[in-house]
Order: C-alpha cells, then sequence, then structure tokens
C-alpha cells in the first residue's frame, strides 16, 4: 500500500479500521472520495493493523471479519490515491488524540478528516467528532462526520455482522457485505468420515477470522477460479463425539481431489444447526435432506 507524504496535494483523509469492509464503510469511503473530487483534494485512506481491539483487550478474544490480505484487497478495490496501513500497538493506543493527529494525520498535509458516526480515536476512545473539531481549529483542518448508512430500520456496522454470524444468519451478512460472506484455506485431511457414509467432503482448516455459527450452510465453494456448489458443515461431529472444530465441504456435483490447494467457502444461506443423531444411518438420511435443500437455496443465489 502506496504511502502519502507531505509534498503531496493537500487531501481528504478518512480513517478507521474497516473490519469487513462491509456496506456501512463503503458508505462512508464513497463520501470521503466524493468529497476530494468535488474539492480537487487527493484521497486518503488510514487504517490499522492488528485490529485495536486486539491490543487494547488482549484478554478477550477476538476473530476478525477479514484477514489482513483480504481486507488489503478489498480496499485497494476502493480507488483511492493512497492507503496508508498503520501497525497497531500499545504504543498507539496510548497516544492522545492531539499527539495522534500531530504524528500520523498532520503530515499527509490533510484538509478535511472525515470520519464515521461512531468514530473515535486515542487513548480511552476520547478522540470523538467533538474533539476532532477542536484540534481542526487549531491545526487547520475541517471535520466531516457521515451519518451510519441504515438497512432495516438499524446502521450497517462491524457489530451488527457479528451476531448475525454468530446467529447463523449468514444471508443477513451477504446483504450488509454486499458479497456473501467467505472463509478460505488450506484443504487437509479429516477424519474419513464424510467419505464413509456416502458423502466425501473437502476439509479445510479453519482461518483467523470469525466462523459462522456451527450449523450446516449452502455454500459456493471455489479453488484456482473454479466454482463448485457445495454443503459445509462447521462443527464438532456430536453424533461421532468429537471434539475438534472442522469445516467440511461435499461438492454437490464434483469429486475433486484438492488436498493441499487453497478452498475459499462462500456462505450462501443456513440449512440448520448442528445437531446429534442417534446413529450414523439418522446422519446420512439428514445429509441426503440437506442437499436437497441446498440444491434449491443455490438455485437463487
Amino acid at each position: 500500500m502506496p504511502s502519502p507524504d507531505s509534498s503531496r496535494v493537500p487531501c481528504v483523509v478518512t480513517i478507521g479500521n474497516f473490519d469487513g469492509v462491509h456496506l456501512g464503510h463503503r458508505h462512508l469511503l464513497e463520501q470521503a472520495k466524493e468529497l476530494a473530487r468535488e474539492r480537487a483534494l487527493a484521497s486518503v485512506l488510514v487504517t490499522f493493523w492488528p485490529h485495536p481491539r486486539e491490543i487494547v483487550r488482549p484478554n478477550l478474544p477476538h476473530r476478525p471479519l477479514s484477514e489482513k490480505e483480504e481486507r488489503r484487497i478489498l480496499l485497494s478495490g476502493l480507488e483511492f490515491d493512497h492507503i496508508l496501513e498503520l501497525p497497531f500497538d500499545k504504543n498507539m493506543a496510548a497516544l492522545e488524540p492531539a499527539m495522534f493527529v500531530k504524528k500520523y494525520l498532520l503530515p499527509l498535509n490533510m484538509s478535511v478528516l472525515v470520519i464515521g458516526h461512531d468514530f473515535a480515536l486515542g487513548r480511552g476512545a476520547s478522540g470523538n467528532f467533538a474533539a476532532l473539531s477542536a484540534l481542526g481549529r487549531q491545526y487547520g483542518f475541517e471535520v466531516c462526520q457521515v451519518e451510519a448508512l441504515e438497512m432495516a430500520g438499524r446502521p450497517v456496522s462491524s457489530t451488527r455482522l457479528r451476531k448475525c454470524l454468530e446467529d447463523g444468519n449468514v444471508a443477513s451478512v451477504a446483504r450488509f457485505l454486499g458479497r456473501p460472506y467467505s472463509i478460505c484455506g488450506e484443504v487437509v485431511h479429516g477424519f474419513g468420515r464424510g467419505a464413509d457414509l456416502g458423502f466425501p467432503t473437502a476439509n479445510v482448516n479453519p482461518p483467523r477470522k470469525l466462523l459462522p455459527a456451527n450449523g450446516v450452510y449452502a455454500t459456493i465453494a471455489e479453488c484456482d477460479g473454479r466454482r463448485f456448489q457445495a454443503v459445509t458443515n462447521i462443527g464438532r461431529n456430536p453424533t461421532f463425539d468429537a471434539q475438534k472444530l472442522t469445516v467440511e465441504s461435499f461438492f454437490l456435483d464434483a469429486d475433486e481431489n484438492l488436498y493441499g490447494r487453497k478452498l475459499c467457502l462462500h456462505f450462501i444461506d443456513r440449512i440448520r444447526g448442528e445437531v446429534r443423531f442417534s446413529s450414523p444411518d439418522k446422519l446420512q438420511e439428514q445429509i441426503a435432506k440437506d442437499i436437497a435443500t441446498a440444491r434449491e437455496m443455490l438455485l437463487q443465489a
């Protein structure tokens, strides 16, 4: 990601975590780019990695909605003049808002700072709209706050997406993202239970990002540019008293050996939650029903 410098023209800066790069983020980012176009200024996007929550609250588990390279690709596609990814650490977390602005934003030759409706930076999240506006009057930049994008009467936010994923509501997540929620990982050897039941699966090593709730999903699997309709199970295989969390996919109309290759799963809809069956035969019957349901869901995808 190229970094701007003070020799460039004055710029419009927008700043945030942009975890997931959902439609709420895109609404803010488009507003910043439009303002830059109107004023003939450069557009600069400033973000952080890792997510500040991992540094500020290290004892609380946190899994991002997008992995580092995935987020870079999504942000790069938004056509900002410059993208600056700052490494977030304890020293940055301890900075007061004024120091953060002076150290990281003023050197960009910032003319306008565009922030989201709930954005705050600096120690204790004290750099809210009022505090940043006061700094703007002091240092000669304008602060614009963009109203939230709402869907179904509520703001589209990373918190809202997380709740939907925790509930297994991947269809709503896709609406809020503007694309299906996806996970990617290497295909690894599993326990072979799917093959024993007549439904061989590709097992994906779970990524660091947040997974949808345990259950069965209609998905599109993608590998090396090829796409397959699939049924994906996330869970611990309670019928077999397993403990390890697995992500395994059965391709509806293909028989592929993908061991060692990268497979991406795009979640279309949830079929059911995780269930413990009384016998493998009962599970086998249910899998056949899941496949029929997935075909119907994927016809509409």
